[in-house]
């Protein structure tokens, strides 16, 4: 790939990471165990599940751009200049005029009770973006790419992300997280999930995801049917109960949860997405890249904010070396 350069840009090499989809602004009581008609004070934080996976590659010093849309408004504004705060190119994180940024609310109920309410009507400017006004080169050109369920859920972001999936041909190494979101679902999404695995290369889901995607929920029958769906990489995330990765040659590494007293799990999932793109990008052998993800994850599921939660590669060797996982 050496001497190609992204298009509109002067850049000499590709992106490491070109996330796409979800973003907005969380709003979380900075109390835990508080219901939110008793919070009295809130944090403030860039969001997203696509967004929060580029922070989190960036962090561990991977180029990394997203490709979104917000309001053209000050939580917009707020979202681009944390981005680039980050690390993360926000080249392709366009406004949409009309519709607000979305907020999203948290209750924080340690260890394992975390409800979510998304503001994201009438429509959220992430669900608006346009085929046409993908870059389509660069996306091809990404050592990996990362996109969500979420994005299929309504159009144009659903032809959106089939196009950038195509376009990349099942070159490099192309992610879907399931990401399954039932309220901002109108329509049945097993038809889309099967169309986005037929052209991704590791899919990641924990096993309600899974069953969404492939019917599927026991860990081992997910990770086949996602294999079966024309994945090389299944990655069945079990919460406490660790995390089953099997590849397509008959690799498979059943690891064990990083044991942390947990404050906020929301962003656990995120944290292992980045590290799990910065392993596959080094080339490690699948168990160091599944142990390394989720000590990510552990770690930011004992911080109360997601983004900028994200570790650095200093803190989660640390937690490695802890665990005499170096």
């Amino acid at each position: 790939m050496g001497g190609l350069t992204v298009t509109g840009t002067g850049d000499p090499y590709p992106f490491d990471l070109i996330t796409m989809g979800r973003i907005g602004v969380d709003l979380y009581p900075l109390k835990t165990g508080v219901p939110l008609a008793e919070a009295e004070t809130f944090g403030r934080f860039l969001g997203g599940s696509p967004a929060n996976v580029a922070v989190a590659a960036a962090r561990l010093g991977r180029r990394v751009a997203l490709i979104s849309r917000t309001g053209a408004d000050p939580f917009g504004a707020y979202l681009r200049t944390e981005l680039r705060g980050f690390g993360v190119d926000d080249r392709w994180v366009t406004e949409v005029a009309g519709l607000p940024t979305p907020i999203t609310f948290c209750e924080m109920f340690p260890p394992d009770r975390f409800p979510l309410y998304f503001y994201r009507l009438p429509k959220a400017p992430d669900l608006q973006i346009v085929a046409d006004e993908v870059d389509l080169e660069a996306v091809r050109a990404a050592r990996v790419f990362w996109m969500t369920g979420t994005g299929l859920s309504e159009e144009p972001s659903r032809a959106a992300a089939l196009a950038a999936l195509e376009a990349r041909g099942r070159s490099g190494t192309t992610v879907f997280d399931l990401d399954w979101r039932p309220m901002l679902w109108r329509e049945e999404p097993q038809p889309y999930y099967e169309r986005a695995l037929a052209h991704a290369t590791v899919a990641v889901g924990n096993p309600e995801e899974c069953e969404i995607a492939t019917g599927e929920s026991e860990p081992y029958a997910a990770a086949r049917a996602l294999l079966a769906a024309g994945v090389e990489l299944a990655v069945v995330k079990r919460g406490p109960d660790g995390v089953l990765a099997v590849h397509r040659d008959g690799t498979a590494v059943d690891a064990r949860p990083v044991e942390v007293e947990v404050v906020n799990g929301l962003g656990a999932g995120d944290a292992f997405g980045g590290a799990l793109c910065h392993g596959l990008l080094a080339g490690w052998e699948l168990g160091r890249v599944v142990r390394y993800a989720n000590a990510a994850g552990a770690i930011v599921a004992s911080r109360l904010a997601c983004s900028s939660a994200m570790p650095f590669s200093h803190e989660v060797e640390e937690v490695l070396g802890r665990a005499g996982d170096v």
